[in-house]
């Protein structure tokens, strides 16, 4: 896997490396940044909270190829069970994307995420947390809104497949925002 995510960041330094023109760019910083990502609250039998906002660099005149990053919070608890099942997460993600035609553009993200060691009460008190790499790679399409907005739709797969992720033995990850 190491591998792989080696030649995921060759790739896309040297697709940063291409798309960098020699003369000096003129746009102003508030066109080359862009701000969007996930928030999700749900209560009820089950209590769901998460907080997931990305900032993005258009590193290319044309929006194109974009790098950047963000932290992420989760916080999950379900009551269905005995003793009940919760788990609290956060990290941070750092991104690429590359858009082939205007709507539809490549992800692959590295999310670094801090786990409970326990996240059931029958297994005992949680006495260590620590860190958890996520590997995550796939596409999406973007429908523009407005000048500067949009609706995005992306699949993602996971394929570290650490066995404590949290996306360990899903399959595609779908998300809207």
């Amino acid at each position: 896997m190491r591998r792989f995510a080696s030649l995921l960041l060759f790739l896309a330094l040297a697709l940063s490396a291409r798309t960098q023109e020699k003369t000096p760019d003129t746009r102003p910083l508030a066109d080359r940044l862009w701000f969007g990502g996930n928030i999700w609250l749900s209560f009820g039998t089950f209590t769901s909270v998460q907080l997931d906002p990305m900032l993005g660099y258009r590193v290319d005149p044309e929006g194109r190829f974009t790098v950047g990053a963000g932290p992420s919070f989760w916080y999950f608890e379900d009551n269905r069970f005995t003793p009940k099942y919760s788990f609290t997460g956060y990290g941070y993600r750092i991104f690429t994307r590359y858009r082939f035609i205007e709507q539809a553009f490549a992800h692959a993200e590295f999310l670094n995420f801090n786990v409970d060691g326990a996240r059931n009460e029958l297994v005992g008190p949680i006495d260590q947390r620590f860190w958890v790499p996520h590997l995550l790679v796939g596409g999406g399409y973007i429908q523009r809104v407005g000048g500067r907005g949009g609706i995005y739709m992306q699949l993602l797969f996971e394929v570290l497949q650490d066995p404590n992720s949290i996306y360990y033995g899903m399959g595609p990850i779908f998300s809207i925002g």
